[in-house]
């Protein structure tokens, strides 16, 4: 009985429990639908894998592109900022170092009024020539590299076009007087002879005359314009319109404005006027330019001197420098009082003096024009401006040429 039990018994497990072989057998144990979804749970998260990957990278190229560009932008900025506040630093050093010729100047100025009292040069007020170190060109070499230069002008070795409104000069362009001639004073002659002695510009008689009546007119302080001149009525017909100032002018650079003023007339008469001291000033013989010696003719007519008359007086000048006035006209020019007319119009001496001075830091050359008075040992800066390269440079050129042959 027990022994069909048994059987029994055995028949039923072996039909409820596999066979140990089945369930050991690796073939059976995934089925093949398993084995396809698992490789395809595979190949999806790999797949998923690299997608997050690409993200990942396209990311970060993004932030490295946005950290570059900023670092592009912050280091232009920067270079931007050090360029910017370099050339303010040198512009601040240049500017100190152009003051400073300012004090070497009004030293220099200084000694020189001192030696003259010393030595009793002159006529009572001292004796300024072309030999003395103020009007020597100077150049220092600076510390930082570069250099310092500058030369000193004469400004009474030129014309000052306030001498033609002194109260002795006829303002209504003498209607009543003669001759032609008698129509101007002295003073204004000598602006009609100057225009006509200008290096390389041809101007008549006729043309200088009507450029000295606007320039008087531009001036003087009435609305009356003279023969030739021009007021205010025919300025204002103009487009653009403006008026005479009718009063002293500060810069040569107005005379642009004034009636039948030529550009290359212009160009070349700035470097033999002035508008500094702003009255009536004399010129001095021992620095009087070649064309304002021209100026000096002993005929009262328009005709300036022929350059060699003049260039004979800059030479003997040279050569042996002029004692004093006394010496000047005893040459043979002035032989028997010739020239008496404009002797009031000359000295020895100046007051008014232009300072031209450039520096050179770094490559970068910056220039200036500074407009000095003397009054005794009292040296002042009467007006200052900034100067272009090619202004400095034709200046120098002028000087340099009065004191070698021209």
């Amino acid at each position: 009985m027990l022994s069909d039990h048994t059987s029994r018994t055995g028949v039923h497990h072996h039909r409820l429990l596999p066979d140990l072989a089945t369930l050991t057998s690796p073939s059976s144990a995934v089925r093949p639908h398993s084995r396809r979804a698992l490789r395809g749970s595979r190949t999806a998260s790999f797949r998923s894998l690299r997608r997050s990957q690409g993200v990942a990278l396209i990311i970060a190229l993004l932030v490295a592109g946005i950290v570059a560009t900023l670092v592009v932008a912050m280091s232009r900025d920067f270079n931007l900022n050090y360029r910017r506040s370099a050339n303010a630093a040198i512009a601040e050093q240049t500017w100190l170092y152009l003051r400073g010729t300012e004090e070497l100047a009004a030293l220099a100025l200084t000694i020189d009024h001192d030696a003259d009292q010393a030595s009793g040069a002159g006529s009572g007020e001292g004796r300024d020539d072309l030999t003395e170190v103020w009007a020597q060109p100077q150049e220092y070499p600076l510390d930082e590299g570069g250099f310092l230069s500058g030369f000193v002008i004469d400004l009474q070795g030129r014309f000052n076009l306030h001498t033609m409104i002194a109260s002795d000069s006829p303002s209504d362009g003498g209607a009543q007087a003669a001759t032609a001639s008698e129509q101007y004073s002295e003073s204004q002659r000598m602006f009609v002879r100057l225009l006509q002695s200008l290096p390389g510009v041809e101007v008549d008689e006729f043309e200088a005359r009507a450029i000295a009546d606007a320039t008087i007119d531009w001036l003087d302080t009435d609305e009356n314009p003279r023969l030739n001149g021009a007021e205010s009525a025919f300025y204002g017909a103009l487009d653009p319109a403006y008026r005479t100032p009718n009063m002293p002018i500060t810069s040569v650079s107005e005379l642009r404005a004034v009636s039948g003023m030529r550009p290359d007339i212009f160009e070349s008469l700035q470097h033999f006027v002035t508008a500094w001291p702003q009255q009536a000033s004399e010129i001095n013989i021992h620095t009087a330019t070649v064309p304002v010696l021209r100026t000096l003719n002993p005929d009262q007519g328009f005709t300036p001197l022929s350059e060699d008359q003049a260039m004979a007086i800059w030479e003997r000048r040279r050569s042996q420098p002029f004692e004093d006035l006394e010496a000047f006209f005893q040459q043979e020019l002035f032989v028997g009082g010739a020239g008496s007319q404009f002797r009031p119009l000359l000295t020895e001496s100046s007051k008014s003096f232009l300072l031209a001075s450039m520096v050179e830091i770094d490559d970068r050359q910056r220039h200036m024009y500074s407009w000095l008075s003397r009054e005794g040992r009292l040296v002042r800066v009467l007006q200052r401006r900034e100067a272009t390269q090619t202004e400095f440079l034709v200046t120098e050129v002028l000087v340099k040429a009065e004191l070698v042959a021209p």
